[in-house]
């Protein structure tokens, strides 16, 4: 790896450490620079100019956020209202103008509060995101035709998630200090644009982004509220309190982890407390649909349920889903504690709400989004994260030309059931590629680009260079003396980095 001598020097004096340049260090990133000119020379200027960054890769989200709403223009012109397959052939379907109607908005309804007269009894979101679909409602004008209202109603979400998108490329590149180029990984995630009005999961993203940072810059209530926040809005970021609990064990740091646990449960319950209080068969419509729901879209279960004579009961595979997740946890505990060093929170992050989304009954294609900013943290090399990315859009497509094949009746069109279920495959294989490069990053902590850089934990903040209080296995011995790398050496990605001791 190619490393300055020397950190940088603000305006006013203040000496920071050098921020990491990707095409330095990462073949493919230097490969994709040669579009707009090369890597970034020794001597460049960095953060005297008004393109720092941070507003470059809000920039170029904001850019790419806009390219995904192109992709969704055929949709927006009549495929949403006429015609089942044809949002399915163009691939740009989204739920967000369905529901506009579907769910009450249009009448002026009030979620969990009245009941609709459709085949769901109240809004089946969690609280934070039903408001955030209740505010875009307020915002759509009430004239027009019902198609007009709902073309509007899609546009006006479609603004709020854009700020989603910004915030979280802007959270993202500010929790690595030394590495806010690593931010373009989400800006530029092809994955992420195509997703991203599939429905509300950004509103939930964003505030687990802001969570992140907040955690990185040691401020663990701010980290809760924004963590309890985000929780309101969609389940799985509470799984983030797994792994924080290990490593705050193994580190001794159990007043953070209380702070950052109350000021969640805090958050959590003045967001829902009221509906739960006022409205309590509303609100818990959530929960009990994620419960009673059969097998769907995406998983592995829907493959074995398809090539089976006699497919599980909806009971059966919520217990074998929840044992899988069970070892899967098991997994990463072990992780934690008996690994030669602890491990990275963004890793552990990662890898809990990846294992989630495996094992899980249902995959909508949005949840990618889920995963984006935290694989962009645990780990930034481009060459692993695009082969993710592949993947996913290769899932993306997969499930728009399947619902086409299943909607049109026509045999010649779209993706049958065998074809889909390869889709599904790559999405699952490529998440699993990306689980095996975090979990070697981990083991051998000299394979990780963010160690190798000379830091120990940038998204850690209290945790970062703590000593370990408690361990088990190999990582409680003796450690060995701390031997230089004096030969180079070769990432998986082809990309040589000089000696130099962790």
């Amino acid at each position: 790896m190619c490393r300055m001598p020397s950190g940088e020097t603000t305006q006013a004096g203040v000496h920071e450490p050098e921020r990491v340049r990707p095409t330095q260090e990462d073949e493919v990133a230097a490969a994709g620079s040669e579009l707009i000119g090369g890597p970034l020379g020794r001597h460049a200027l960095l953060g005297t100019s008004w393109w720092t960054p941070v507003r470059v890769i809000a920039l170029v989200a904001i850019g790419m956020f806009a390219l995904g709403l192109v992709q969704k223009a055929p949709c927006y012109n009549g495929a949403w209202f006429f015609g089942a397959s044809s949002q399915y052939t163009h691939a740009c379907y989204s739920d967000i103008p369905h529901l506009y109607q579907g769910r009450g908005f249009a009448d002026g309804l009030v979620p969990y509060f009245d009941e609709l007269s459709g085949d769901m009894q109240y809004l089946e979101y969690p609280v934070l995101t039903g408001l955030f679909m209740e505010v875009a409602a307020w915002l759509t004008p009430g004239s027009g035709s019902i198609q007009d209202q709902e073309q509007w109603y899609w546009m006006v979400n479609a603004g709020m998630l854009m700020t989603c998108a910004a915030v979280i490329a802007v959270c993202v590149t500010r929790t690595h200090a030394r590495r806010p180029w690593d931010g373009l990984l989400v800006a530029l995630a092809p994955a992420f644009a195509l997703t991203a009005t599939i429905n509300w999961d950004l509103l939930a993203v964003a505030l687990t982004a802001a969570a992140m940072l907040m955690w990185s810059r040691g401020r663990p209530l701010a980290f809760g509220v924004l963590l309890g926040l985000a929780t309101a809005a969609k389940l799985y970021p509470v799984l983030l309190l797994g792994p924080l609990l290990l490593l705050c064990w193994r580190a001794g740091r159990w007043r953070a982890y209380g702070r950052a646990l109350g000021g969640a449960a805090v958050a959590w319950t003045v967001v829902n407390g009221p509906v739960m209080l006022f409205a309590f068969d509303g609100w818990s419509k959530f929960y009990t649909f994620s419960q009673e729901r059969g097998v769907d879209f995406g998983s592995f279960w829907l493959i074995l349920a398809q090539n089976s004579d006699d497919p599980l009961s909806t009971d059966t595979v919520n217990t074998l889903a929840t044992l899988l997740m069970l070892v899967c946890c098991v997994g990463v505990a072990a992780l934690v504690l008996c690994a030669p060093r602890r491990p990275r929170f963004a890793q552990l992050a990662f890898l809990v709400v990846a294992a989630f989304v495996l094992t899980n009954k249902v995959y909508s294609p949005q949840y990618v989004l889920w995963l984006v900013p935290l694989a962009a943290l645990a780990r930034p090399r481009w060459r692993d994260f695009l082969i993710w990315q592949a993947c996913e859009v290769a899932y993306f497509l997969g499930i728009w030309m399947y619902l086409a094949y299943t909607t049109s009746g026509d045999a010649h069109k779209g993706l049958p059931t065998d074809g889909y279920h390869w889709a599904i495959g790559l999405h699952l294989l490529g998440t699993l590629y990306l689980c095996a490069m975090v979990v070697r990053d981990i083991l051998l902590p000299e394979w990780d680009p963010v160690r190798r850089s000379g830091e120990d934990d940038p998204s850690g903040g209290v945790l970062d260079g703590a000593e370990d209080v408690f361990v088990l296995g190999p990582a409680a011995r003796p450690a060995r003396p701390e031997v230089p790398f004096e030969a180079a050496r070769v990432d998986w990605g082809g990309t040589k980095t000089s000696g130099g001791s962790l």
